[in-house]
């Protein structure tokens, strides 16, 4: 089935939409924010991002990073910050290299993240697959290991769904798939 695209382009609703360039060669913002709502409404990893408990704990970050005294800019959603930082890491790696290091930081900090809960799971008995993390983080006796808990759950899901963009964009770029030792 043909859809047809904001910029006039037609696409293939079982494929992302092609990433189109301006008379400079950068990629054109309307480009990207299609690409990232193909992913959003298609890839279940990346649409995680739209979850109520996703939500829930991109809230609760947002509201401790305000407590805590941090110059944040305040996102209404979670997934208006996925885009946000989609753009942002687009604009800001401009050539092979950069956006593969970037990736690959993107995968140590899901790795790390993912490590962190499932030790804490284990150490406090927490219902990682049908309870809301915000309530099982209360599972958990401090303050600072709730914090953790509660932070390495948003870097998950948020660096899952950066890394399945970002991985696709990598691949229209380059003409190559991401891979760890590419370089």
């Amino acid at each position: 089935m043909t859809k047809l695209k904001t910029n006039s382009a037609h696409y293939d609703e079982q494929q992302p939409p092609s990433l189109m360039r301006d008379a400079q060669g950068a990629i054109t913002t309307q480009s990207l924010a299609d690409v990232i709502q193909w992913f959003l409404d298609h890839d279940r990893r990346v649409n995680a991002i739209r979850h109520p408990q996703v939500e829930e704990i991109f809230q609760w970050k947002q509201a401790a990073a305000e407590r805590a005294g941090e110059a944040v800019y305040q996102f209404n959603h979670a997934e208006d910050r996925l885009a946000v930082g989609i753009v942002q890491a687009v604009t800001a790696h401009t050539d092979e290299r950069a956006l593969h290091e970037w990736i690959s930081q993107l995968l140590n900090a899901l790795e790390e993240a993912s490590q962190t809960n499932e030790e804490l799971a284990h150490s406090y008995q927490l219902d990682t697959q049908s309870a809301a993390p915000v309530q099982e983080a209360a599972k958990i006796p401090t303050e600072r290991g709730r914090n953790i808990y509660l932070t390495c759950c948003w870097l998950e899901t948020l660096c899952t769904a950066e890394v399945r963009v970002l991985g696709w964009v990598y691949q229209e770029l380059y003409g190559r798939a991401f891979q760890p030792n590419n370089f």
